[in-house]
């Protein structure tokens, strides 16, 4: 975030008539008539598209090559260190090449014949450098010839033919909106028309505008907006944007009205959307550096969607690989908290509750049982205390210990969960007898990332009862923090130190 600090938001959902827990929550909200169509599935990142794009080209060109010298040179010339050097040569080259050449955009991928021309260029260039190079270093006489012109034209084949399959897919899948990033646009009037012109004559830009919304009464704000609807205001666009895909927020509005942009930022910063504050009509002007840019159109940077592109794909990969690994290796504590649970008093030994997700998302989570069946709380409205008499003799040692969780790496498998990230809580959680959203001005922030089974609330001691709307402040802190310095690194350490924290078992009844 550059241009707002979250501290300013949450003075300003802090202030009288704030609407920032109910617009953070909004699941009772209508959801407008647009917004009801058939949407598209989830965005596929056009980033993620291209990094794959470019591995397999690698994988592709460099197998060729090797495959090439299997069947044309296998027991005449052996497979060397120069073989295999000029085949990485080759495919490096030609990689980076493509790159240079601009055909891993979206663009590109999607119209076959004009980057066909650009891939043969690239592709007969790389061969001509691999082959300069050889002359140089005097080591051309140590290569088959008939190898070398096989390996230009049948790679160029493959890579053209491959090409032609990708633009097929990625024109399916365009058809059906799955790499449109789907944009809202705060404000009206004239600036607003200006932008929406601005980014409708992008023709590679990637944006679906869904409608305009807009705080101004009916008096000051048209019901059309070049020739899109308004759909309500920024309170009915955090409703529409728990029910429906929405990707992007880019607000119309001069930057001098900060004090209407933080209003309205105090609604969205809860959403795991990017905001950007467009700066097509401004007289503000700053160097083309300071502006990130979507399409040809300058923007400012105001909230980034917290994990993205790369960082969702590895952040699942290491969800599902650790939490596999983890399921086995605990399988022999779960099968005998299982036991003990089904010994302990009669029941199911797995309780189910719905809990919010990603998004405000409704989920059902795993936990084992751990109170008696006919005063089990689905809804927690009740938060369980020291000597709570619903809680079993072993429900009190496996919750005490959080055993009780271990269940939940089903969930993780499923994709529900991470293995780190905020606690989702149950949906009538209280402290100090107030609803959680309403304690906390912010708290369904903690909802822009997927939530975990572990945290770093968690391992710094703020774990279990939250009896006081000190403690579930000081819990929603370090989730935002989490949120916001997130790493790879970060979610090893939280791992690595859970064990050690649930030691501290003062606040677990």
């Amino acid at each position: 975030m550059s241009a707002f600090d979250v501290r300013d938001l949450l003075k300003v959902a802090g202030q009288p008539g704030s609407a920032l827990a109910a617009a953070g929550d909004a699941t009772g909200r209508p959801l407008p008539a647009e917004a009801k169509a058939a949407l598209p599935g989830p965005l596929i990142s056009p980033v993620v598209l291209a990094g794959c794009v470019r591995a397999a080209e690698f994988c592709l060109v460099g197998g060729f090559g090797l495959a090439l010298h299997q069947i044309m040179l296998r027991g005449v010339v052996p497979l060397g260190l120069s073989y295999i050097a000029a085949i990485l040569a080759v495919a490096a080259i030609t990689i980076t090449l493509f790159q240079a050449g601009g055909t891993y955009r979206m663009g590109a991928f999607r119209a076959f014949f004009p980057s066909a021309v650009k891939l043969s260029a690239s592709w007969a260039l790389a061969f001509l450098l691999v082959a300069a190079g050889m002359v140089l270093a005097k080591v051309a006489d140590h290569y088959s010839r008939l190898w070398l012109g096989a390996y230009f034209a049948g790679g160029l084949l493959l890579v053209l033919a491959g090409r032609f399959v990708l633009a097929q897919v990625v024109a399916a899948q365009v058809r059906k909106g799955r790499f449109d990033r789907r944009t809202a646009i705060v404000g009206g009037g004239p600036v607003a028309e200006e932008l929406i012109r601005a980014l409708e004559s992008q023709g590679d830009s990637g944006i679906r505008i869904v409608g305009v919304f807009d705080d101004r009464n009916d008096d000051r704000s048209s019901d059309v907006v070049a020739g899109y609807p308004k759909l309500g205001t920024v309170s009915d666009l955090v409703a529409y944007a728990r029910h429906a895909r929405l990707d992007l927020v880019v607000f119309t509005l001069p930057i001098s009205a900060e004090g209407r942009i933080l209003q309205m930022l105090a609604k969205l910063w809860v959403l795991p959307i990017d905001i950007r504050l467009s700066a097509h009509a401004t007289k503000l002007r700053l160097r083309p550096r300071s502006y990130s840019y979507i399409g040809g159109v300058p923007v400012l940077d105001v909230f980034d969607k917290p994990i993205a592109d790369w960082d969702v794909v590895v952040k699942a990969a290491f969800d599902r690989t650790v939490g596999l690994a983890l399921l086995v290796l605990l399988a022999p504590v779960m099968l005998a908290v299982a036991l003990a649970v089904r010994l302990s008093s009669p029941g199911p030994i797995l309780f189910r509750q719905k809990r919010h997700g990603f998004n405000n998302e409704l989920i059902d989570v795993f936990k084992f049982r751990s109170m008696y069946v006919d005063q089990c709380d689905h809804g927690a409205a009740r938060q369980v205390t020291r000597g709570d008499p619903r809680v079993t003799p072993v429900g009190r040692f496996i919750r005490k210990t959080s055993l009780d969780e271990l269940p939940q790496l089903f969930n993780v498998i499923r994709g529900d969960l991470s293995l780190v990230g905020p606690r989702p809580h149950a949906l009538q959680a209280k402290a100090a007898n107030t609803l959680y959203d309403q304690v906390v001005d912010g708290y369904f922030a903690r909802h822009r990332v997927k939530p975990g089974i572990t945290g770093w609330a968690q391992v710094n001691g703020w774990r279990g009862e939250t009896d006081t709307s000190e403690k579930l402040q000081r819990r929603v802190e370090h989730d935002l923090y989490y949120i916001e310095n997130w790493s790879v690194l970060l979610d090893l350490q939280i791992l690595l130190t859970t064990p050690f924290a649930l030691f501290r078992t003062q606040n677990a009844y």
